[in-house]
């Protein structure tokens, strides 16, 4: 057989840490940056015996929340269970998770099925110690809010789950319940992949803790090569547990794949099962944001966008939301300026300001009033875009209203045509040869003078309108 008469099929299981003040089942702090191990922990946490867990109510609402932006549907009654099984970031020696009665039925993101999203505890963190040889255990991730959604095998390419992850991790963002950022532990994936000749799913093999993207795509592609080489030989594929090797660049086998039994589940004993009715989930349904999905659609039609600046746009919350309210300004202020000027600002000078500097919206100087002001002086031809550079600067380090900087510092395009047509000629008259080389076709000899009577006017004149003048006096 081809290679390609093998159908790959591939099944995420991805965890998300919550964004709560305090962890799953304590009221030790849930702070993700804190850098000194083992502060954020109690007798509760930390499995001290005689402790009892408290269901903390923000992440169950949290859960809810992704759960019907993803049109699914909450279980009617759900429960916790113990997962038992001993590692030493474990403190319990079992976690508090969820079995056979999730928090979250069914849903679907793009065209991928949503199997159920349950919630459990994250568990600590290890950290080898290069210089003892050693390793530590940190537990100030322990009993953390995780949520974990669980896809039917409906993807078939890596490509297929990468894309899913990303859409999921900007759906998390906007809905606010989770960072999701991969590269502190905050996401991460379990991806179930089977090969099979027929359309009979093969026998799959779970590579864990993919913690990038990246690791995603390879670990994925990997695998699928691996399984196909494997039934091409004639040789079984076995059920097991796989890791991804960084290093290497390859999955490799770390013990055979448990199955629920495996782990013992029971009912956890010190939390009784509930109704989700006693959450107010029309309430939560009501305060679901505008979706990734939707923006997209509504900015392409209510701006004209194309789907790449679309997605430049949607791609951060914070970056919609500050366009959103620079364009509503703007719309007040000049609303014949396109809104195209705006985004262009806001995507080029704005955002290269904030790259350089490692500033992000949530401490920038320029609100969007201010940026929409800005716009509306250069689309009224207030200042030209020369001057419109170097007072964003000074927005950005000051925080002022551009009106404002124009007004003190008398920045502005000049309407005096006498002031600038005498500029014209003294340049005429002081660049000779340039004057000559024009005259003889030498065209960009005439940027060269344009560049000179736009610095004697410290940029309060239109290019196009010294154009016009410089051509009307050396023509004649």
């Amino acid at each position: 057989m081809n290679m390609s008469d093998y159908k790959p099929t591939i099944g995420l299981e991805v965890h998300a840490e919550l964004k709560t003040r305090t962890k799953m089942f304590c009221d030790s702090l849930n702070d993700p940056t804190e850098l000194h191990p083992n502060v954020n922990v109690c007798p509760v946490c930390l499995g001290h015996p005689g402790t009892l867990p408290t269901i903390n109510k923000l992440a169950v609402e949290h859960v809810i929340k992704v759960g019907l932006a993803l049109q699914g549907t909450p279980n009617k009654r759900t429960k916790f269970d113990r997962k038992n099984y001993f590692y030493p970031d474990l403190p319990k020696a079992y976690q508090i998770s969820q079995s056979g009665e999730p928090l979250m039925l069914g849903g679907t993101l793009r065209n991928v099925k949503i199997n159920h999203i349950h919630l459990e505890e994250d568990a600590g963190k290890l950290i080898h110690d290069d210089s003892s040889g050693g390793t530590l255990v940190d537990f100030n991730r322990a009993s953390v809010p995780l949520m974990e959604l669980v896809t039917e095998p409906d993807m078939h390419t890596a490509e297929d789950a990468v894309a899913f992850m990303r859409e999921l991790q900007l759906i998390l963002r906007y809905l606010g319940v989770s960072d999701a950022d991969l590269e502190h532990g905050q996401m991460r994936a379990d991806a179930n992949i089977s090969v099979s000749a027929t359309d009979e799913l093969g026998t799959r093999a779970e590579v864990k803790n993919l913690n990038s993207f990246n690791s995603v795509f390879l670990a994925i592609n990997h695998e699928i090569k691996r399984q196909t080489e494997m039934l091409e030989k004639g040789e079984k594929i076995r059920q097991e547990t796989r890791g991804w090797d960084e290093i290497r660049q390859k999955t490799v086998s770390q013990r055979s794949k448990e199955e629920a039994q495996d782990y013992r589940y029971f009912p956890e004993p010190d939390l009784p099962p509930f109704e989700t009715s006693v959450f107010d989930v029309e309430a939560l349904r009501a305060s679901l944001p505008e979706l990734p999905d939707a923006k997209r659609t509504r900015f392409m039609k209510e701006y004209g966008f194309d789907e790449k600046q679309t997605e430049i746009l949607v791609s951060e919350p914070a970056f919609a939301n500050y366009f959103e309210e620079a364009v509503s300004e703007l719309k007040e202020q000049a609303p014949d300026v396109s809104s195209q000027l705006l985004y262009n600002y806001l995507t080029t000078d704005l955002w290269g300001l904030m790259k350089q500097t490692g500033t992000d919206f949530a401490d920038m100087k320029i609100v969007p009033e201010h940026l929409a002001h800005l716009a509306a002086l250069i689309g009224t031809e207030k200042v030209t875009s020369r001057q419109a550079k170097d007072i964003l600067a000074r927005m950005f380090e000051t925080g002022a209203d551009p009106t404002e900087i124009v007004a003190s510092e008398h920045i502005g395009i000049s309407s005096d045509m006498g002031e600038i047509e005498a500029v014209v000629t003294a340049v005429i008259a002081e660049n000779e040869a340039a004057v000559h080389d024009y005259k003889k076709g030498k065209t960009a000899s005439l940027q060269f003078l344009i560049g000179k009577a736009m610095s004697k006017l410290k940029g309060r004149a239109r290019p196009d309108m010294l154009t016009e003048i410089f051509k009307r006096m050396l023509e004649n």
